[in-house]
């Protein structure tokens, strides 16, 4: 088992920048990835970290702006978010998958996770 607790979420002004935390109560992962949704909209995958190599992938629209770290020594990942936009506004949710055996589809996709925090809001204003 392992518990996600998000954290750095706020509101910003366009152009701003946001650094999210998501702590993971134990070391039992091998992916973490950033999803976020805003309202009406499905949750889509922003960032995902390989714990083991530090392979990162990013949705297109985050490409240059997001930067997701790690922290294995803390079982913490980061999400750091630069020039926000207020279409970033969204909750923004931790999520993991372990060696259980979970079908992996792909590092962005929401399937291939089987642990999800509660979620931290960003809110971008113009």
């Amino acid at each position: 088992q392992v518990q996600l607790v998000e954290s750095g979420g706020g509101s910003v002004q366009a152009g701003g920048s946001l650094r999210l935390s998501c702590s993971a109560s134990s070391y039992m992962y091998t992916r973490v990835a950033w999803f976020r949704q805003a309202p009406g909209k499905e949750r889509e995958g922003v960032a995902a970290i390989y714990r083991a190599s530090s392979d990162k992938d990013y949705a297109d629209s985050v490409k240059g702006r997001f930067t997701i770290s790690q922290d294995n020594a803390k079982n913490t990942v980061y999400l750091q978010m630069d020039s926000l936009k207020p279409e970033d506004t969204a909750m923004y949710y931790c999520a993991a998958r372990d060696r259980s055996g979970v079908l992996y589809r792909g590092p962005l996709q929401r399937d291939s996770y089987n642990y999800w925090g509660q979620g931290t809001q960003v809110t971008v204003s113009s």
